[in-house]
């Protein structure tokens, strides 16, 4: 475990496993321990590294907003702290924003892509529902159980055991975001856009997402599909926002295969240099 100083706060990180880096981006609120039904897995093969974002988990949680362009900064502080040039980059809803800016902002630093249950912002993105806005707006507003109750219609498909959403919860539970923190990750996801941008995005790019969620519309995957060359596509039968939990193994295959092809092919083309 360990810090780095970025822009006026401290940002946790810490890495498991040896191999090529990957490094891990979580999403609006949540810790980087949240990586729990994946990380295990990818630490068999590969440097993971995962940083909480600021204002969440460990790290410092200075005043807002956070823009989606600062926390990339602070990934990108992430990468040199831990001595490398570049990673594999794997970031979900609001770390899949994180993620595209990183490619687009530090393209160096990003060897293969890939974005979950994300979007891209902008007049083009595929709005939530009603509802699903609404819980977002007033979250903060509620106690933290109130809030993670709130959210699971949202981003949990219907037939996902409900054990299996408690144990997020429970590994939630211990890093509840304060309001005013969820409220400057939030502001800087309604404050950013890279679909005008994301034909300048040259790291090989998979993009995943589950067919019922409800959060962020599956619709935004095919925007950002047919906007980063080259990009692949994977769409999750019975899987909503948080996939790695409704379809775990389906998601965690998708990202191995990928990574396995990518990895290499990066390692022979910096060969080639």
């Amino acid at each position: 475990m360990a810090f780095v100083e970025n822009h006026g706060a401290r940002i946790y990180w810490d890495e498991q496993g040896h191999g090529e880096p990957v490094l891990l981006i979580m999403g609006l609120a949540y810790p980087s321990q949240m990586w729990y039904r994946t990380r295990p897995l990818l630490a068999l093969s590969y440097r993971t590294l995962a940083l909480d974002n600021r204002g969440i988990g460990q790290s410092d949680v200075p005043p807002g907003p956070y823009s989606i362009s600062l926390m990339a900064s602070d990934a990108a502080a992430v990468v040199d702290a831990a001595g490398i040039e570049s990673a594999h980059v794997l970031g979900v809803s609001m770390g899949g924003m994180i993620a595209q800016e990183l490619a687009l902002q530090y393209p160096a630093r990003v060897r293969s892509l890939i974005l979950g249950c994300t979007a891209a912002g902008g007049p083009t993105a595929v709005r939530a529902e009603p509802e699903a806005i609404q819980m977002l707006m007033t979250r903060e507003k509620m106690s933290p159980e109130q809030a993670a109750d709130a959210a699971v219609p949202f981003i949990y498909d219907p037939a996902t055991p409900r054990e299996r959403i408690d144990e997020d919860i429970a590994i939630r539970r211990p890093w509840f975001p304060r309001p005013e923190a969820y409220a400057a990750q939030l502001q800087g996801i309604l404050g950013w856009e890279a679909y005008s941008r994301l034909g300048q995005i040259v790291a090989p790019t998979l993009i995943i997402h589950g067919e019922s969620d409800r959060l962020i519309p599956p619709g935004n995957a095919i925007l950002i599909a047919e906007r980063i060359p080259g990009a692949k596509l994977v769409m999750i039968q019975r899987a909503s926002h948080l996939f790695f939990t409704d379809q775990p193994e389906v998601a965690n295959r998708a990202i191995m295969d990928f990574l396995a092809v990518h990895g290499n092919i990066y390692d022979r083309e910096k060969a080639a240099c």
